[in-house]
């Protein structure tokens, strides 16, 4: 039997352990014995600290290929070393791999762009839905197209969900009966998916809150011309643009229009009833061209030509470059390069709504534009059936039109006839206007998403407020990190998820506006969000409401809503410290 020195049988154990040196150890400093001494240096025996940093790049490359896209993502966020490394072309190539096998990059383009947007693109695309019956508010996520380039326009429809990807193919996300894994069958949303069309620009349908009236599908795509006389001087096939009409239902092509080489367009939006269907067709230098079809006859096997005609809006105003346009049943909504916004109303009942009065309608020159009055410029809005929100470049949100269920959201029920900002929401992220409820998501502090909702909660289309409000409020919805925009139907709440790294920023900082008091606007904002810090930094409650208190005194505000704010956390504080009822 070994003894506990080590000296017995046991060949296992060192024999060094009553402090000899061990023989490599040993070895080591004899070597390093000279070079030390040149330095006047002593070796103890300790290793030096290694840094990371210090390892040869191909190491590390190696090591952040095993890191998933997020983790990348986290990592160049540490430091200015390894967000250098983490943006190089042979991670993100590695990742793309991974993420979109099919991809391959445009050679007149910089690779690393490419590679890093095409693996953003299509990780984070996705297409979620939350229905408004039941109890349960379950978010659910539709397929996936595998062969999508990430999402940028989705629409639903009565019966189906139609999804435009960056590569201009459209797929026809379909519902289906399918087997739950407790083999029951059941109908599910958007679980199978086909390609419509490729090479699609822009797609449309009616533009009514109520999907049962989208019964067709109009896309405007870019098509090759048929026959031998379709060649240019090279002997390259001419292409020119077109409108196919297709039944949302089976996916089945009815009609298609064809345009001359020479017209471009990019953007296409319906306007009218069924029987005079009006298509706005935006070009790509900015003028806008309109078309009048019968959808009553649609399905009838002709052919006939319609008329191309230029819209009022480029008539009168040559000048003007249209960047965007928006549509309703009865209202079209313009917004130039400049940020300038120009309606058009075809009746008299939606005229009273947005603008409060019939002062200025012809009913004989409907197309006649009429200015909004904004104090800057507009980058995004949504037009709903009476009530419209616009966005400016600065973040603020503005409101207009018809309030009868609180849909504007400024705290009361009363129309309004001009642009009226909502103070207490900025920089949104998306906004949507319904019939008569409106949506906005909104960006948190911890860079997650939340949605926002005020008006009309009847059906449950406010989820966890089923009377309503006139104020925005938080939706019981749970919003992915990097959800871009969203829309309402009857029955259920739409979210399409996808991060483009080419988009630019959408607001500018504001200039420095001095309020009451002399105090800056931009300088009350960081004040606000420096004391939301603090609030945060105390452990208990009694302390937070102690910070609040001496908050509320040193904030601008009204007398009576400083005293009001005061009288109210003294009650909440003197309740929290009674004895319990």
């Amino acid at each position: 039997m070994a003894n506990r020195t080590g000296e017995g049988k046991c060949p296992g154990f060192p024999r060094y352990c009553k402090g000899e040196e061990p023989p490599k150890l040993k070895r080591k400093r004899e070597q390093s014995e000279p070079a030390l001494e040149s330095t006047g240096k002593k070796w103890d025996g300790k290793k030096e600290p290694v840094s990371i940093q210090s390892l040869p790049p191909e190491l590390l490359d190696g090591i952040i290929a095993f890191l998933g896209l997020d983790d990348v993502v986290s990592l160049g966020q540490t430091s200015r070393c390894f967000r250098e490394l983490c943006h190089s072309e042979g991670v993100w190539r590695r990742l793309c791999s991974t993420v979109a096998p099919r991809y391959s990059p445009d050679p007149h383009s910089p690779e690393e762009a490419h590679w890093r947007r095409e693996a953003l693109l299509n990780y984070t695309k996705g297409l979620f839905f939350q229905t408004f019956g039941g109890r349960k508010r379950l978010l659910s996520r539709a397929v996936a197209p595998h062969l999508s380039h990430g999402y940028r326009k989705f629409l639903p429809t009565k019966d189906h969900v139609f999804i435009l990807d960056h590569n201009g193919t459209l797929f026809f996300l379909k519902n289906a009966l399918v087997s739950s894994p407790l083999g029951q069958i059941q109908w599910k949303r958007a679980c199978r998916y086909v390609v419509l069309c490729r090479h699609a620009k822009d797609f449309a349908t009616d533009p009514r809150s109520d999907t049962a009236y989208r019964k067709y599908l109009y896309v405007l795509a870019r098509r090759e011309l048929a026959g031998a006389s379709a060649r240019g001087p090279d002997g390259a096939a001419l292409r020119c643009d077109c409108v196919e009409v297709y039944l949302q239902s089976s996916g089945q092509r009815v009609f298609k229009m064809t345009f001359h080489s020479s017209m471009r367009f990019r953007d296409i939006r319906l306007v009218g009833h069924e029987s005079e269907r009006a298509l706005l067709l935006l070009t790509d230098e900015g003028k806008v061209y309109s078309l009048t079809v019968n959808e009553t006859q649609l399905d009838q096997p002709r052919s006939y030509t319609v008329q191309l005609s230029m819209r009022k809006i480029t008539k009168c105003l040559p000048h003007l470059c249209i960047k965007q346009v928006h549509s309703n049943q009865s209202s079209v909504l313009y917004v130039t390069d400049a940020g300038g916004v120009y309606f058009e109303v075809h009746t008299a009942g939606v005229y009273r709504d947005l603008f409060g009065t019939l002062h200025a309608f012809d009913p004989i020159d409907l197309q006649m534009p009429l200015a909004l009055p904004l104090p800057s410029k507009v980058v995004s809005c949504s037009l709903g059936f009476n009530h419209l929100g616009l966005v400016d470049e600065f973040g603020r949100i503005f409101m207009q039109g018809n309030n009868r269920y609180g849909q504007l959201g400024t705290g009361d029920k009363i129309d309004r006839g001009e642009p009226t900002q909502v103070p207490y929401l900025r920089q949104p992220v998306s906004v949507w206007c319904g019939l008569n409820h409106s949506l906005v998501l909104l960006e948190t502090l911890n860079s997650s998403r939340e949605v926002q909702g005020c008006g009309c909660g009847a059906g449950g289309r406010l989820p966890g407020w089923p009377k309503g409000s006139a104020t925005f409020v938080r939706l019981q919805i749970q919003a992915p990190r990097c959800v871009c925009s969203l829309c309402s139907t009857r029955d259920c709440l739409y979210m399409m998820s996808c991060h483009d790294i080419d988009l630019p920023p959408a607001f500018r900082t504001p200039p420095l506006q001095r309020s009451r008091g002399g105090q800056a606007e931009g300088e009350e904002a960081g004040l606000c969000r420096s004391f939301l810090m603090e609030l945060r930094s105390c452990t208990t409650v009694p302390q937070q409401l102690d910070r609040l208190k001496d908050i509320v005194n040193h904030m601008t505000l009204p007398t009576f809503q400083r005293d009001f704010l005061c009288e109210a956390l003294n009650t909440i504080q003197s309740t929290g410290e009674g004895p319990p009822v």
